[in-house]
């Protein structure tokens, strides 16, 4: 199923805070609604925050009535308010960077060409990302052992990208090659994505796995139950550290202590080559009831002290490789020098 399309003027999104039990779909008529939805993860996932956010840029130039603000006033504001909505995950900034240049290009146009212009460029950014999972998946699947025991964390899938998912679509392609594999789930705290999306996207593929909760990952590695863990990233800097959902860094760390290969799956569009090491990367805080409560249960007193990071940063000594549509990279300096920086 679609997990973003765009049609009659709207952005059309699956409510990822409704599954997995309902699929339902909400519309967006204007780029404010997209930036609502990003912030209140109907839709998430690096990729496909970037993607949706493409698509919000356009909503801006269809939104826009000549008479008031000039337009690449209006553009910049609805840019602004897009971009900070998420704050540690680059694909944002960047697929709103590429729109912002095609607006450039079409600035002086007439109003229906400049709206003409970013759909193309969107509906372009949503292909270029599915193509890139594809790539991304055919790769990683090279490093999938037969009857491989693998962990995988948070949610990576379709749904994190509009596309076929980059860790998990990476154990969707081996799966689809015939190698028998067994997929461990964390649930993913505070907002068990693990539990309520990855659990689904694989019940729905027909791959075995098994829900843990998120501390019951020692125990696997102790009695030597995963063979290897695939990540996907929101983040990743010129060092190789990186920013994943919160208990990454943890996972990375045993896999370390086990001797397991810790691999991140992630298009190009995710590297931040800016950004020097890990401790520069913004980390996102949410909502305290996020935690004090699952889904809109009380688990804690009301008034109790929480702090709720989105995300952790996981250093490049603890990466095994990096996983991309351009192929797998061993170490920080072999991805720069293949993209020439």
């Amino acid at each position: 199923m679609d997990v973003l399309r765009w049609e009659d003027n709207s952005l059309i999104l699956l409510d990822q805070t409704r599954l997995p039990d309902e699929v339902e779909y909400c519309s967006c008529r204007h780029y404010r609604e997209v930036a609502e939805a990003i912030a209140g993860l109907r839709v998430r996932g690096a990729p496909a925050i970037g993607v949706a956010a493409a698509f919000g840029y356009l909503l801006a130039a269809v939104n826009y009535e000549p008479g008031g603000q000039d337009l690449e006033r209006h553009m910049e504001q609805a840019a602004r308010e897009l971009l900070a909505t998420r704050p540690t995950a680059v694909n944002l900034a960047w697929a709103l960077d590429r729109m912002a240049e095609l607006f450039q290009t079409v600035k002086d146009a007439d109003l229906a060409q400049v709206r003409a212009v970013l759909l193309t460029g969107a509906q372009q950014l949503l292909d270029d990302q599915k193509d890139q999972d594809r790539r991304l998946a055919t790769f990683g699947n090279q490093i999938i052992p037969e009857r491989a025991r693998l962990l995988t964390y948070c949610n990576t899938g379709a749904l994190a990208t509009a596309g076929s998912g980059t860790a998990l679509g990476v154990i969707f392609c081996a799966h689809q090659s015939g190698k028998e594999i067994h997929v461990y789930v964390p649930e993913t705290r505070p907002l068990l994505q693990g539990a309520r999306l990855t659990a689904w996207e694989l019940e729905q593929a027909g791959i075995p796995f098994t829900l843990i909760t998120d501390n019951m990952a020692g125990y696997l590695f102790s009695r030597g139950m995963v063979d290897l863990v695939i990540v996907g990233a929101d983040r990743i800097v010129a060092n190789g550290d990186f920013a994943n959902k919160i208990g990454t860094y943890g996972m990375a760390v045993l896999a370390s202590h086990h001797h397991r290969p810790f691999y991140v799956a992630a298009p190009i569009s995710t590297f931040d080559l800016k950004l020097r090491e890990g401790k520069e990367i913004p980390v996102e805080m949410r909502a305290p009831e996020e935690v004090r409560s699952i889904k809109g249960h009380l688990v804690s007193t009301p008034d109790a002290p929480v702090l709720n990071p989105s995300f952790d940063v996981t250093p490049h000594t603890l990466v095994s490789g990096y996983i991309t549509e351009l192929g797998i990279f061993n170490n920080p300096q072999e991805y720069q020098n293949r993209l020439g920086v």
